[in-house]
């Protein structure tokens, strides 16, 4: 290609190439251009099968990566699709940069629609290129996305995608905002409370892992006699004796019941979304709950002291306040969470009730099936709290937890495929419900075709489960809860992958044999469980529907 040949997609292409190791896409009018460039020159591009699917895949690669993001997308239908995915890559604070066409700069055509109002509604910002500045506009735009934590967009109208390239012009650099960096008094202050605690608790979110400030929170917690907990997606920062496990929802009723002991509570870098919370029964109402985050404000009412700061910047400035404390004596009175009595607990019954299978019996067995080095990415649902009670990760961006942000389900397909590009040489395991599987069939196929070593675990239990526990006990009709039972293994059989639909824990012989062979390809496990089993996580929040019912009826 000469220098004349060359289009305005081209030199966006060349910035998106600089930028980024693979990207994820779907071709169509708006972005083929970009595409035929971007796969022309060798770059690395997995074809979606439905537009949602790029941007969760994008957000998943970076959640298991730590990099910034690509996604593209063609305009009007092929934007509209990717909303859901961007509005919990946004929630999420995932850096990314989604490329999609747009109208044509002489105005909207019939089918097209204001792509840029409908993203500020979400809350993501838009840069429009020009033909003059293309290349400008997009390295501004990856610069906002990495240093801010978001997802933008770099919209490319549709007349300029396939004009010649003229001289490309420099703009000038976007402000980007610092770092927040913690208030001296504020951390002498979360130090004093701290020091004084007789039972203190530090939590660490994923915020805690992206700066790297697992060693100076843990070197701190050492000094206090502190406890630890973490975020589904902060898991062994600490790398700790003391570590109680996932707090919230998704952690273990006897490590919950310590958490709630704390007198002093110190959250770093988590978002303390419902489900950390427990539905707002995991810290006593008495115990002080201090949050350290980048943004400007609490995330959650309950909080006392509230300190914007980069949770490295603060780790290692609350470190240089505290000084060991001999006399704290809560580690020993809580000898069972370093000698791993805590998680010991009886063994569970192969079948529920019904007859069909206990979830939590059959978590547990996937424990020492699934190969050690794995990536578990987990879809939303009622079921998506027996995985992180009961299996382990090898490192925080082991185990990903998809659309609790914003609180969706049927983005674990496509995210599986997205932690899987990381190229780290772990087995990508999806565990998803049969609702959320349902929603997301069109990217099995694209599981199937792109990734090496797969597991899927779909823990079904022919209804939308959440739902069901949460209104049909309160008296609601369920017939739109239910699903017609679905045989995943024999859908992914028919794909070309491994299946099994499990009767029994001896049938997960197959699955063991699978992974001793070498975990090559897909394999689909589809756990046909109980609808009676209901996880502790979702019996307080319904628990705590009804409390609230009763109060406001009074």
């Amino acid at each position: 290609m000469t220098i004349q040949d060359r289009t305005v997609s081209d030199t966006i292409a060349d910035v998106v190439a600089e930028h980024s190791e693979v990207v994820f896409g779907l071709m169509g009018n708006g972005n083929a251009f970009l595409v035929s460039s971007l796969t022309a020159r060798g770059h690395r591009f997995i074809s979606a099968r439905h537009e949602q699917g790029t941007v969760a895949m994008a957000d998943a690669y970076h959640r298991a990566s730590g990099k910034i993001a690509t996604a593209t997308a063609t305009y009007g239908a092929g934007f509209t699709n990717t909303l859901t995915s961007l509005a919990e890559a946004r929630l999420a604070r995932t850096p990314l940069v989604l490329v999609v066409g747009d109208a044509p700069t002489t105005g909207i055509r019939p089918w097209d629609v204001d792509q840029e109002k409908i993203a500020e509604g979400l809350g993501v910002r838009t840069f429009t290129v020009q033909a003059h500045t293309a290349a400008a506009v997009t390295r501004n735009a990856y610069k906002i996305a990495s240093a801010e934590r978001v997802p933008v967009i770099v919209a490319i109208p549709y007349d300029l995608a396939s004009l010649p390239t003229p001289t490309q012009l420099d703009l000038p650099g976007v402000p980007v905002p610092p770092t927040p960096q913690p208030d001296a008094i504020e951390v002498g202050v979360a130090a004093g409370l701290l020091q004084r605690a007789a039972r203190p608790l530090i939590i660490a979110g994923r915020g805690a892992v992206t700066s790297k400030a697992g060693p100076a929170l843990r070197e701190t917690g050492d000094r206090l006699g502190a406890l630890f907990a973490t975020s589904v997606m902060a898991r062994n920062i600490f790398e700790s004796e003391w570590d109680l496990g996932i707090a919230g929802g998704f952690g273990r009723i006897p490590s919950i019941e310590i958490m709630r002991q704390a007198d002093v509570v110190l959250v770093v870098g988590a978002s303390l979304n419902t489900f950390q919370m427990r539905y707002g029964t995991l810290i006593a109402p008495d115990a002080t709950l201090i949050q350290v985050d980048t943004l400007h404000a609490a995330t959650h009412q309950r909080v006392d002291r509230f300190i914007s700061s980069d949770a490295s910047a603060f780790s290692q400035a609350l470190l240089e306040w505290i000084s060991p404390n001999p006399s704290n004596r809560w580690r020993d009175k809580a000898q069972q969470v370093a000698d791993g009595r805590i998680r010991e607990e009886p063994a569970s019954q192969e079948y529920a009730a019904d007859g069909r299978l206990n979830p939590r019996t059959f978590a547990k067995a996937l424990e020492n099936i699934l190969p050690a080095q794995r990536t578990i990415v987990q879809d939303g649902g009622h079921f998506s709290g027996w995985i992180p009670m009961y299996c382990s990760a090898p490192d925080p961006q082991g185990m990903m937890l998809v659309g609790t942000a914003f609180q969706t389900i049927g983005l674990g397909l496509p995210a599986a495929v997205g932690a899987a590009q990381v190229g780290n040489g772990r087995t990508t395991v999806l565990v998803t419900g049969d609702g959320g599987a349902l929603m997301a069939l069109p990217e099995l196929e694209t599981m199937i075709r792109t990734v090496h070593s797969g597991i899927i675990v779909v823990f079904n239990d022919a209804a939308y489960g959440a739902e069901l526990h949460q209104y049909a006990s309160r008296g609601l009709h369920s017939e739109a809860m239910l699903i017609d039972e679905v045989d995943f293994a024999a859908v992914g059989r028919s794909f070309g992958a491994a299946g099994l639909k499990a009767r029994s824990l001896a049938d997960l012989d197959q699955l063991r044999h699978w992974v001793d062979d070498g975990c090559k390809g897909v394999f689909v496990l589809d756990l046909p469980v109980s609808q009676a089993v209901i996880a502790e996580y979702m019996a307080e929040s319904m628990q705590g529907i009804l409390s609230a019912l009763t109060r406001h009826e009074k």
